[in-house]
């Protein structure tokens, strides 16, 4: 007897994990991620680096991830890849493979939007109801997006120059901190006093984030406050990871309260890298119960990269037909798909 099931393997190598996930009607049997740790005494992704580690990669954790799902691979169905936006050369590596993979099979290609997956990570564990506003927040990008279908997404706004994250990561350095700054900021926030310095929030029209005013804020901040004390930074490092913090999280929210509010959308979730962030969970939940909102959280393990959030999209687009034929290319800068 065939067959019935729709089985998905997923790839995800837009950055510096290697991902591999096996999706099952629409739910998820294993989700592989290898994180690559070269890059922390560089303090930041080598793209050359990164591609080579993931050629070392794929194997591997395509075939842990198999395993893990206990299918055979003749049961695949499709093969769901990451193609934009990303390091060109780590994309590569996992269209190349998705492609020879689905060639072999004779099985169809298909190329997903990082972003679009951010979005629909949401839907791995819960169902949020139509129209759904997400909030996506990554090293790359921070956007808001408005959802009207699984596959039916508008970016409402997004950042005219650096990304949340990225923001994160650079003060994080400038702080002397080991890469990825991130997560050690958010756990030094938490022992911080968020008010103890204020940092200027950027003020832009509509749904627009900025965030490249704060960096050099602190930037000329801690410069000035060396001058009076070398020891400031050692001193004050939790008031200063809480006091960015509570910057970056507010401009982040008043521009997420006001699209909810204008377009009158309560149902409201965030994703990407920085929604593992405690103080931004923190802030939606809060906010949620402020103004009525069903709020969505991903799980942690769905908010960094990785191939499940590849794999639920790669799904949604096998149900509407969306295949990619083997001309496809990556593309490190593709638009909103």
């Amino acid at each position: 007897m065939p067959n019935k099931s729709i089985n998905i393997l997923a790839i995800e190598s837009s950055c510096d994990e290697t991902s591999a996930a096996v999706i099952q009607d629409g739910k998820v049997l294993s989700n592989r991620i290898a994180t690559q740790l070269v890059h922390e005494r560089f303090g930041g992704v080598v793209p050359e680096l990164a591609s080579r580690v993931h050629m070392q990669n794929i194997v591997p954790v395509v075939d842990a991830a198999i395993k893990d799902a206990g299918i055979d691979k003749h049961d695949f169905t499709a093969i769901a890849f990451t193609q934009s936006p990303g390091l060109i050369g780590s994309l590569l590596v996992g269209a190349c493979f998705a492609k020879a993979y689905a060639q072999a099979l004779d099985i169809p290609l298909i190329a997903v939007h990082h972003m679009q997956a951010h979005v629909l990570a949401h839907f791995i564990e819960t169902k949020p109801e139509f129209p759904f506003l997400c909030l996506t927040v990554s090293g790359g990008h921070t956007q808001i997006v408005l959802c009207r279908d699984y596959l039916d997404m508008e970016v409402m706004g997004e950042t005219i120059d650096d990304a949340a994250g990225e923001a994160f990561d650079k003060v994080a350095k400038m702080l002397g901190l080991p890469y990825p700054g991130g997560p050690i900021v958010d756990k030094r926030a938490q022992k911080g006093n968020p008010l103890a310095f204020k940092f200027p929030m950027s003020e832009m029209k509509d749904y627009e984030f900025s965030f490249s005013g704060i960096k050099t804020s602190v930037l000329y901040f801690l410069q000035a406050q060396k001058k009076l004390n070398p020891s400031f930074i050692e001193q004050h490092m939790d008031d200063i990871c809480a006091s960015l913090q509570h910057t970056i999280i507010n401009m982040l929210m008043a521009k997420l309260k006001k699209a909810a509010k204008t377009l009158n959308i309560k149902h409201i979730g965030i994703a990407g890298g920085v929604s593992a962030n405690s103080g931004l969970r923190k802030a939606l939940l809060e906010a949620g119960e402020q103004h009525g909102w069903k709020v969505y959280i991903p799980k942690f393990e769905y908010c960094t990269d990785n191939a499940a959030m590849i794999g639920i999209t790669g799904y949604y687009k096998y149900l509407k037909g969306q295949f990619a034929d083997l001309s496809v290319s990556p593309s490190a800068r593709a638009t909103w798909q």
